[in-house]
């Protein structure tokens, strides 16, 4: 296999995909299945167990014997970021792709992203090639096909020219992190020294991930293929996870501002969406535990008094209920009447899932999000 970096041709070029597993028996072996399935075959599949409890290891274990991509790593339970981190360690290819465990790729979405990466002058030209994924949800009763319906930025990325650089393709932060719909130049992510936060279980340490390799670079290419396959529980898991976990979305927004700032960002589109981000997270921290908690509450406090209050209170896509969060933790007067510019989002939002997923969905999304921040 090929690892010579920038003189690769597409077909040619070895990516290196990274899979860090815990305790995921029930779904890795579909996983694997359509990592070793992509019609580019120039893959090192990286498997990272975080010490498993469960058949994780013997699936992965059996997979390996079949082909000789695979690399194994064994570790003692660290968390996702250290796993993914030490993926990064050991990978050899031009490009990096990190997929989950419960999650599956389209069959040519490696292809797909590096035919993206190429149409902008591939790895010389390129430090990430972004695209859109399925969201995929359980069917509406036991038995039943899962409900896949297209990623909320889809149809939304447009920027003036590619490659390009992330304010000009804002909409890639303001919806979920997805790092997984990417392919990473690896010497990229090695010189600009980008390593995952390390944080015990999940830990949200995809969100610093995907500021620091945003936000680094001017040499972003994307594409509205969908490549990759995200399996959701329900609509409602960053709350479920807060109502657990209070203070992990907050601390890992804080990490995201931090590499903003290391990176220098000063794009006012990318400031709003970290301030849009933020005001969310703060609003599902106290969703889940409220403001009694002084610790809770600190937190809260300053991560918010880290925000531009004009930028706050100037965002269309911050809601009423966020504002007035806002305000009362930094101590500013709640605004009064109709916020016009919410009520022309949530249009535009409502007009968009409609046109992407249907009016079905659109009204499931609006059911879930009653009451809530949005």
């Amino acid at each position: 296999m090929s690892t010579t970096g920038a003189s690769e041709s597409p077909v040619t070029s070895l990516v290196s995909v990274i899979i860090p597993i815990y305790n995921a028996q029930a779904t890795l072996d579909e996983c694997l299945a359509s990592i070793e399935g992509q019609t580019h075959r120039e893959l090192e599949i990286v498997c990272v167990n975080d010490g498993s409890t469960d058949g994780s290891a013997e699936v992965m274990r059996a997979h390996a014997a079949a082909d000789s991509r695979y690399v194994i790593v064994d570790k003692p339970n660290e968390g996702y970021g250290a796993s993914c981190n030490r993926g990064l360690d050991v990978a050899r290819g031009t490009w990096v792709a990190i997929v989950e465990p419960d999650d599956t790729l389209e069959p040519d979405g490696i292809e797909a992203l590096l035919a993206c990466a190429q149409r902008c002058g591939g790895a010389r030209g390129v430090d990430v090639a972004k695209g859109a994924y399925w969201r995929v949800f359980p069917g509406a009763s036991a038995g039943s096909e899962p409900v896949r319906v297209s990623c909320p930025y889809r149809g939304r990325v447009r920027p003036r020219r590619q490659p390009f650089a992330v304010g000009d393709g804002v909409e890639l932060l303001l919806h979920h992190p997805a790092i997984w719909s990417a392919l990473y130049r690896r010497a990229y992510l090695e010189e600009q020294g980008i390593r995952f936060v390390e944080v015990p279980g999940a830990g949200w340490a995809d969100n610093p991930f995907l500021v620091e390799t945003l936000c680094r670079t001017e040499r972003i290419a994307y594409t509205d293929e969908r490549v990759y396959d995200y399996r959701e529980r329900d609509l409602m898991e960053a709350e479920s996870f807060a109502g657990r976990s209070p203070l992990t979305p907050l601390e890992r927004w804080n990490d995201m501002m931090d590499a903003a700032e290391r990176a220098g960002e000063k794009d006012p589109r990318v400031l709003e969406a970290l301030a849009v981000r933020g005001v969310n997270y703060a609003l599902i921290t106290v969703e889940g535990a409220g403001l009694g908690d002084e610790a809770v509450r600190g937190l809260v406090k300053d991560s918010m008094e880290r925000l531009d209050p004009a930028v706050v209170l100037s965002s269309g896509a911050i809601s009423p209920r966020g504002k007035r969060l806002y305000c009362e933790v930094v101590g500013l007067p709640s605004p009064r009447g109709r916020d016009w510019r919410h009520l022309a989002h949530l249009v535009r939002e409502a007009l968009y899932r409609i046109r992407e997923n249907g009016l079905g969905f659109a009204l499931r999304t609006a059911r879930s999000r009653r009451g809530s921040r949005v």
